[in-house]
């Protein structure tokens, strides 16, 4: 890892390559027992690379359109990165948008000591079969944004849209959590809910990479919301991140490349729970995204030189154990049917896919009883972007971006390897979707609290000695 500090010219390189899955891939966005082939595309998918330089130093973004990416994938990736770009595998991040309607690149779902007959692949989350035809495109990403480095200006910028995610933690009369639906049911709405558990974050974060020429180069964004507009139809899409993506080559050319850091979304959805007339539009809410990013755009001081800077650090945290009951209900089903059984429509049984969940904890837990988690921390000047990986709810984001020592924080979920829900320590009280046992929820209570504690460390380790 890189030790030295200093400002220099900046250079970025930047590529996107198409990844839209050939039919009929499985989309991995359900989550759990529903067989989800691609029927049609309605807007692509894309691997994006962003590639900087200045003073020695190299780092790269690596953003994909996609619902989880795994430790195996993410390692081959950087791997390449290493091998054909010449940079360190810690100064690469690779983050997955998380949209709902896209496949997965790596198994995910289940533990690998869980066996399923092959004609259930799908199952686990993911199929081999689109693994290397992803890879080998990301691979292009990063070779063409690295063959491409020139100077450019930069500048970073937030705007505020707050129309358009809402806490997905719906606390009822009797105290505990629902997730929420669509739209109203009934004429009265959702009177079962009390409140919103907790917050959201409106933050428009907004980095912009200029040629000399003033074209536009590249553009980050980021905002803190579920991709899952499409989702559930078995349609690929790149959701808000991909419309908003749309939107800025509309207005700047397909030379632009926009790439998208989605925040820490874990419990935040695009739908208000109390609007009657809300209906599914990520169109609608990447053109909104899109006309408070030129708002921002057009408040930017650019600059030319830049300081960059990288920290990556490994916790150990803790996995949950089962509790005795429902481990003892999974064994019981999973003897019972040791094959899972399909639906009519395809899918599978969802008391088998529960079993399958909580077993796949407690075989994970007895092998390894604490998981590697990996937080990174990049530096662009006055800028900081943290890359943590599952799906931290969004206080987690908000007690960094308030710690903080940098002027801009922004933050991606979904980074490196696959992880779960990390909840808040009061959210298991509530109970809910999100810290129910499964193997989507297999971290211990205290988890965001220790990923927070340790990424506010390491963003003061690499500000340490800012002078702004």
């Amino acid at each position: 890892m890189a030790q030295q500090r200093t400002e220099g010219p900046l250079q970025a390189g930047m590529a996107q390559v198409d990844i839209t899955p050939p039919f009929p891939t499985h989309l991995a966005g359900s989550g759990g027992g529903d067989y989800r082939p691609a029927r049609f595309v309605e807007d692509p998918l894309y691997a994006k690379a962003l590639v900087l330089e200045a003073g020695g130093k190299k780092l790269c973004l690596v953003s994909l359109d996609l619902t989880i990416v795994t430790k195996e994938w993410t390692a081959k990736i950087r791997q390449a990165a290493q091998r054909q770009c010449g940079l360190d595998p810690e100064a690469v991040m690779v983050h997955v948008t998380q949209t709902h309607s896209a496949p997965s690149l790596g198994y995910f779902m289940l533990d690998e000591a869980l066996e399923t007959p092959p004609e259930f692949e799908w199952l686990r989350g993911g199929e081999v079969r689109y693994f290397s035809f992803a890879f080998e495109r990301v691979v292009e990403a990063l070779e063409q944004a690295n063959g491409s480095l020139q100077p450019v200006r930069w500048g970073a910028g937030s705007g505020i849209e707050g129309r358009l995610a809402f806490n997905r933690r719906g606390v009822t009369r009797g105290g505990r959590v629902v997730m929420p639906p669509r739209q109203w049911r009934g004429p009265l709405g959702p009177t079962h809910i009390r409140y919103l558990e907790g917050p959201m974050d409106p933050e428009v974060g907004v980095v912009c990479f200029q040629r000399p020429s003033l074209e536009m180069a590249a553009l980050l964004l980021h905002y803190t919301c579920h991709p899952v507009n499409v989702f559930p139809k078995s349609i690929v899409s790149a959701d808000w991140p991909g419309a908003w993506a749309e939107a800025m080559q509309r207005r700047f050319g397909r030379a632009c490349v926009p790439l998208v850091l989605n925040g820490c979304c874990g419990n935040i959805n695009p739908w208000s729970p109390f609007d009657p007339d809300y209906v599914p539009d990520h169109w609608r809410m990447g053109r909104m995204l899109a006309e408070t990013t030129h708002r921002v755009l057009e408040t930017l001081t650019f600059r030319e030189e830049a300081r960059l800077d990288y920290r990556v650090r490994h916790l150990k945290i803790p996995l949950r154990e089962v509790e005795p009951a429902l481990l003892e209900e999974a064994q019981r089903m999973l003897s019972k049917h040791p094959v899972p059984a399909r639906r009519q429509d395809g899918g599978v049984e969802p008391a088998w896919m529960k079993a399958a969940s909580v077993m796949s904890v407690h075989l994970l837990r007895q092998r390894e009883p604490e998981l590697d988690y990996e937080i990174q921390v990049f530096r662009l000047g006055d800028a900081a972007l943290i890359g943590l990986s599952g799906e931290p709810f969004v206080e987690g984001q908000l007690r960094l971006k308030t710690a903080s020592p940098a002027h801009f924080t922004y933050l991606a979920h979904c980074v490196s390897h696959y992880v779960g829900y990390l909840p808040t320590r009061e959210a298991f009280a509530h109970g809910g979707h999100e810290v129910e046992t499964r193997y989507w929820a297999k971290l211990v209570p205290e988890a965001l609290d220790m990923v927070v504690d340790a990424a506010e460390e390491l963003l003061f380790e690499v500000f340490a000695d800012d002078g702004s």
